[in-house]
């Protein structure tokens, strides 16, 4: 069954709503994080919503895809590039992955020594 993204990013907010009543300074850092790019907009925010979708989908946050895919279609973004922003997190958790495979190779190697 696919998710409602939209009830469920509606969901999100009334949640964040609930967590910043509780604490406000957590929900105020977090926003203050979120816009320090906003203020010098060297990459513009079409660019910064691409770069947030590859991050959630590497982070694997539902969350964030649905705020950023909303977010990225209110600036403009096309469908193509947002499947070329996810072909850059899927090269790039393949890279991870193969790095990774570097580390077992180098544990093999110390566990063979032994």
């Amino acid at each position: 069954m696919m998710l409602d993204w939209n009830a469920y990013r509606q969901q999100l907010a009334h949640r964040m709503g609930d967590l910043g009543r509780l604490s406000p300074e957590t929900v105020r850092g977090y926003r203050g994080l979120s816009q320090a790019a906003d203020k010098t907009n060297v990459l513009g925010a079409k660019t910064r919503e691409l770069i947030a979708l590859a991050v959630a989908v590497t982070t694997r946050c539902d969350g964030c895809i649905a705020v950023h895919v909303d977010a990225a279609r209110k600036h403009g973004a096309t469908r193509e590039e947002i499947a070329e922003a996810l072909g850059v997190a899927v090269a790039l958790n393949a890279g991870a992955a193969l790095v990774s495979s570097s580390r077992v190779m180098d544990a093999l190697s110390e566990a063979d020594a032994a």
